[in-house]
């Protein structure tokens, strides 16, 4: 098992990550705040030692998926020795919403 894949966020998942944390910071306590960046954390940690472990949600594309709580979803794919993250999509939505950029 290979350790220590990077991680980087397309444009398109960090705009999705910003508008999701100002609905967030509307609708939810800090401590749900707290608590939805500690799982982030935890699994982007987790993504950069086994980039495998998350199951694939599109063959096609090699993209796999992540569910960091009951309401958003982190999708990604590996390339060589780094891993994209394609989108932080809310769950709340519909799903023929969610895009890969």
């Amino acid at each position: 098992m290979k350790n220590g894949y990077k991680v980087f966020w397309t444009d398109f998942a960090l705009t999705e990550l910003q508008n999701t944390i100002e609905y967030l910071e509307e609708n939810w306590t800090e401590k749900e705040l707290r608590n939805l960046a500690i799982k982030l954390e935890a699994t982007l940690i987790l993504l950069s030692q086994n980039p495998n472990l998350f199951q694939v949600s599109d063959d096609e594309n090699k993209i796999r998926r992540v569910v960091i709580l009951t309401h958003n979803t982190l999708y990604y794919r590996i390339i060589t020795n780094k891993i994209e993250i394609l989108s932080f999509f809310s769950n709340r939505q519909n799903p023929n919403k969610r895009k890969f950029q």
